[in-house]
C-alpha cells in the first residue's frame, strides 16, 4: 500500500545507491569494499522495511506496525548516510558541509561537544564565514587546505553528523510513544463510554440520570427523554396509601417506582452523544490551534480524537454529581431540555482536561526539531 513515508525511503535509497555508485565509480579502491557492502546491506534492509517484508505484517496488528517499520527504515538509511560521508571523496563532504551542519544544529544542543566541534570545523573550510572576499587563486589554494580539513577531520564529521542523526530519531521514537499513550487512552475511554451506554439499556434503573424537582407538595420525575406527571411522594404516609388518589389532587406514589416507570434504556445513551457532539465541537476549534508538523505521527488527529469520548463520559460523570446533589442550587432540572443542555455544557468542558494533554503534544512536537519549526536564533560568538 503506498503510504508517504515508505515512498520516501524507497526514494532516499535509490539516492543514496547511486551516489554510492558514483563515488566507487570515480575513485574506485579495493580498501572500500567493505563500506560498500555495508551500505547495500543498510539500504536493503530501509527497502524492506518500506516494503513491510520484515516483520510479517499478518503476525502483528495494523495501528502499531507502522512504528517499527519507520524506526528500521530510518537508522538504516542514517548508517548508509554515515558510511557514505566515509566512502567519499573530500569535494563531496565540502559541498555537503552546509546541510550537515544545519543537521547538526538542529537535533544537537548549543551545548553539545561534539556540535561545538563541529562548527570549528565548518568555519575552518569556511562555513558561516562570508565576510572575508578572497582572489581567485586565493580561493583554489583554500579549497585545497580545505579538502585537506575535511580528510583530517572525517571522523570527527562522520561521528557528529550519526550523532545527530540518532537523536533525531530519539526525538521521533519519543513522539511515537506519546502518540501511542493518547491513541490507547482515546479507545479505553471509547470502550468506558460504550459500557456506559450499555448498562442503560440492559439495565436502566442502576444509574438513572432522572431529577425530582418538587413544588407546593408535589413533585415530577424528569429524566434525559422523558418526564412523569405531577404525584405526591410517599414520605412518612403509610404504605397502604400508595397509589391511592387524594382528594382532588394527583396521586401518592414512591419516586422510585416513578423512576423507574420514567426512565428510558436509551437515556444514558442520548447524554453520551449529547456530550460527544459538544467534545466534537471543542475539536474542531482546537484544530485553529494546531501547528502544521512535517512529523508522520498524526499525534493532532490523536489529540482530537481524544475528546470525543472524553466529551462522553464528562457529561456522563456531570450530570451524575448534579443527581447527587454535588453542586448546590443545581440539583433539581424540572425539563429533560435542560438535563441534555448541562449534558452539552459538560461534554464542552472536557476541554479543561484535554488541554493539558494538548499543551504537552505540542511540547513534544515543538521538540522534534524539524525544518519547519522556527529555531532560536544564536548568539554571535
Amino acid at each position: 500500500m503506498p503510504v508517504a513515508w515508505r515512498e520516501g525511503t524507497l526514494t532516499r535509497a535509490y539516492e543514496l545507491e547511486a551516489l554510492c555508485n558514483w563515488v566507487t565509480l570515480k575513485n574506485p579502491r579495493d580498501s572500500d569494499c567493505p563500506l560498500v557492502t555495508a551500505i547495500k546491506c543498510h539500504l536493503d534492509a530501509a527497502r524492506q522495511a518500506a516494503r513491510a517484508q520484515q516483520p510479517d505484517p499478518r503476525k502483528r496488528f495494523r495501528i502499531f506496525r507502522n512504528g517499527p517499520l519507520i524506526e528500521r527504515a530510518t537508522s538504516n538509511l542514517d548508517a548508509a548516510e554515515a558510511q557514505l560521508l566515509n566512502l567519499a571523496p573530500p569535494d563531496y563532504v565540502l559541498g555537503q558541509m552546509p546541510s550537515l551542519l544545519r543537521h547538526v544544529q538542529r537535533h544537537l544542543r548549543s551545548t553539545d561537544p561534539g556540535r561545538q566541534e563541529f562548527e570549528r570545523i565548518a568555519r575552518s573550510v569556511g562555513i558561516n564565514d562570508p565576510d572575508h572576499p578572497s582572489s581567485q587563486n586565493r580561493a583554489d589554494q583554500d579549497r585545497n587546505e580545505k579538502k585537506a580539513t575535511i580528510d583530517n577531520e572525517r571522523g570527527t564529521i562522520v561521528a557528529t553528523v550519526r550523532a545527530a542523526s540518532s537523536e533525531c530519531l530519539r526525538e521521533q521514537l519519543r513522539l511515537r510513544s506519546f502518540r501511542n499513550v493518547v491513541v490507547i487512552t482515546a479507545m479505553l475511554m471509547a470502550l468506558l463510554a460504550v459500557g456506559v451506554a450499555l448498562t442503560g439499556v440492559f439495565n436502566k434503573t442502576l444509574v438513572p440520570l432522572c431529577f425530582a424537582p418538587e413544588e407546593s407538595g408535589e413533585a415530577i420525575v424528569v429524566c434525559p427523554t422523558a418526564q412523569s406527571g405531577p404525584f405526591i411522594p410517599l414520605q412518612h404516609r403509610e404504605a397502604g396509601q400508595a397509589g391511592r388518589e387524594t382528594p382532588g389532587g394527583p396521586q401518592v406514589l414512591d419516586i422510585d417506582d416513578v423512576v423507574a416507570e420514567t426512565a428510558k434504556p436509551w437515556d444514558l445513551m442520548v447524554v453520551e452523544l449529547v456530550g460527544l457532539t459538544a467534545a466534537a465541537i471543542a475539536a474542531a476549534a482546537a484544530v485553529s490551534h494546531i501547528r502544521g508538523s512535517s512529523e508522520r505521527y498524526g499525534l493532532p488527529v490523536a489529540l482530537a480524537a481524544l475528546k470525543l469520548p472524553t466529551g462522553a463520559i464528562t457529561a456522563f460523570l456531570g450530570l451524575l454529581l448534579m443527581r447527587g446533589q454535588f453542586v448546590p442550587g443545581l440539583s433539581a432540572l424540572d425539563s429533560p431540555a435542560q438535563i441534555l443542555a448541562w449534558a452539552l455544557v459538560f461534554g464542552y468542558a472536557q476541554q479543561l482536561f484535554t488541554r493539558l494533554v494538548d499543551q504537552q503534544g505540542q511540547t513534544v512536537l515543538n521538540s522534534v526539531r524539524s525544518a519547519d519549526t522556527p529555531q532560536p536564533s544564536r548568539r554571535p560568538s
